[in-house]
């Protein structure tokens, strides 16, 4: 045993522990904008990081749901700097000319040692009556947002290695490498896989639930040709001229697997040459060889698709690869916990496809956020309090899970494929309607439980959480393409199969086309569709479609009367 002396001598040693509010791990987007937002209002923050900004992250492709989102936050929480992410202009203007438009999500399908055959590609244009979304040069955001964090009083430690952890009733204590040490009433874990937290309470599923299989590697590279000028389509086949492949994210499909292209030299005020580089497929079809570098392996795939090759051609890469060995998918058996919570993909992940990663991360931000600044104020950190938290999380990793698993199940069938991706895009414009719609409600009376109601769906987790008929045809889908994996029916049964429960679903709809003939593969919503869509919502579109339609049209002509006055 030690003597007094010994004792007394190690107590002198251990500086005592800075107290906080909210001890944050993890400096990306989603620790530092919910570091901003807890500050904004009082909150005493600790935000710290491993590592240090400014920094290479993935993530770097947006969809309407997150610019939604991003747009709540910035409502609800009054963080106007969170709006300087919505759209191209706004992000060019605050952060510099560096980041790329997102104007839609292409994908081509491909077959070793073959051109691709022009009628087996499909896009979905984003209505721009939704939202301009925007491809993120993460190293610059990233940077921002910290800042924002620290103009907003929270402390930044960057560098800052967390050696250990100790959860007790009454907080959390954070310790350092450099034996400085923090005491938080709560602590938030944004770090990602590596969770410390995930670490010290063993929280990882081993194995994963997760159905989906994929490893991945990923860079940056400069000199990437635009698809549309390498392709060989003819012009009949291309998508709108004011819509091109280049114009978004394009994902170059082949089986169970996909390399992605995300240009940031796209919009004509961007002064970034770079491109997002990757390459994600599944382990067990694709091991990763002993005897390659990361370059000779990417090299090894280009060469089988002739086509994305071409895009390639004279291009340079400007980072190190990241290459994984294993799978990547991961999942938690517990995300929130007594005066802890893992946030988002410290929690878990699936894949990067349909650009799910931030969307969901943001949704998961506001959720807990107002119940976190509650609980602050009330010392009150029931766990019953943040139940819905834990629902949600799961939710989202498992719905996410389902979806792109079916896809890479029917990348090597183009029929199904076609199916899988209207079942996935159809509902993407009622879901960012949703959100929009208590947005403008909020505007218009600053009452917060618009927000709140929005937790009260059914399916949580799921991107349209309001719709049975969703669900429904959402499962079927699911479990049609598990079906064509195991061997019990092929390809075109499947596809039959879906396309049949789209044009079954009253949801669907109509002006879009999503239940026109499948020699459609090109989906863009002008003004024009637009309307004609509110038209159908509101007049022969089935009921949780009109109670959506009216309520958001209520919205817009009420905004725009209130406009009116106060000019």
């Amino acid at each position: 045993m030690p003597t007094k002396a010994e004792t007394a001598n190690e107590s002198a040693q251990t500086p005592d522990p800075t107290t906080c509010d909210v001890a944050i791990l993890g400096s990306g987007l989603a620790g530092s904008i919910t570091g901003a937002i807890l500050a904004r209002h009082g909150i005493d923050v600790v935000l710290i990081d491993a590592g240090q900004h400014p920094r290479f992250a993935v993530g770097e492709s947006q969809n309407p749901q997150l610019v939604e989102w991003l747009h709540i936050l910035a409502d609800r929480y009054d963080v106007p700097e969170i709006a300087h992410m919505l759209d191209i202009k706004a992000i060019t203007e605050h952060m510099g000319p560096h980041h790329g438009r997102k104007q839609s999500f292409g994908f081509v399908n491909h077959r070793e040692d073959q051109e691709p055959d022009p009628r087996e590609a499909t896009m979905f244009v984003i209505p721009k009556m939704l939202t301009e979304a925007v491809h993120l040069y993460r190293q610059d955001t990233d940077s921002y947002y910290l800042n924002v964090a620290a103009k907003y009083g929270c402390t930044i430690r960057q560098n800052w290695l967390a050696t250990d952890l100790d959860l007790d009733e009454d907080g959390v204590t954070v310790t350092g490498r450099n034996g400085e040490v923090f005491r938080a009433r709560y602590l938030i874990d944004a770090s990602g896989f590596r969770s410390p937290l995930a670490q010290k309470l063993d929280l990882r599923e081993k194995p994963s639930r997760l159905k989906h299989h994929a490893r991945s590697l990923f860079t940056h590279y400069i000199g990437i040709k635009p698809y549309d000028d390498v392709c060989n389509y003819p012009e009949t086949l291309r998508p709108p001229p004011e819509s091109p492949f280049h114009g978004g994210t394009l994902h170059h499909l082949i089986e169970r697997g996909w390399f992605w292209i995300i240009p940031f030299d796209n919009y004509k005020d961007s002064k970034n040459p770079a491109c997002s580089v990757g390459l994600t497929f599944d382990e067990r079809l694709y091991p990763k060889p002993d005897d390659m570098t990361p370059d000779e392996e990417f090299q090894h795939y280009l060469d089988k698709y002739p086509a994305v090759k071409r895009q390639f051609e004279g291009a340079s890469r400007i980072r190190e690869w990241v290459s994984t060995p294993d799978r990547i998918q991961y999942s938690s058996k517990q995300t929130v916990g007594h005066r802890w919570c893992l946030m988002s993909h410290a929690a878990g992940f699936v894949d990067p496809l349909y650009s799910r990663g931030l969307s969901n991360t943001f949704e998961v931000v506001d959720a807990l956020v107002w119940r976190l600044l509650d609980a602050l104020r009330e010392d009150d950190f029931d766990e019953k309090r943040f139940a819905y938290v834990e629902t949600l999380e799961q939710g989202l990793l498992d719905h996410n899970d389902k979806i792109v698993n079916s896809s890479y199940i029917a990348f090597s069938h183009f029929r199904l494929w076609n199916a899988v991706f209207r079942v996935w895009a159809c509902f993407t414009t009622p879901a960012t309607m949703r959100q929009i719609m208590a947005r403008q409600k909020f505007a218009l009376d600053g009452d917060d439980r618009h927000f709140k109601e929005m937790e009260k769906a059914p399916y949580p987790g799921l991107w349209w959480p309001d719709s049975h008929a969703f669900k429904h045809l959402f499962e079927l889908t699911v479990e049609t393409c598990e079906r064509y994996e195991a061997g019990e029916i092929d390809g075109d049964k499947a596809a039959d199969i879906v396309f049949e429960a789209i044009r079954d679903c009253e949801s669907v709809n109509t002006p879009f086309g999503w239940k026109g003939p499948e020699d459609q593969r090109f989906f863009r919503a002008t003004t024009p569709t637009m309307m004609k869509f509110m038209w159908w919502a509101n007049t022969s579109g089935p009921k949780e479609m009109r109670d959506l339609g009216r309520s958001f049209l209520t919205g817009v002509v009420r905004q725009g009367l209130r406009g009116r006055k106060v000019s």
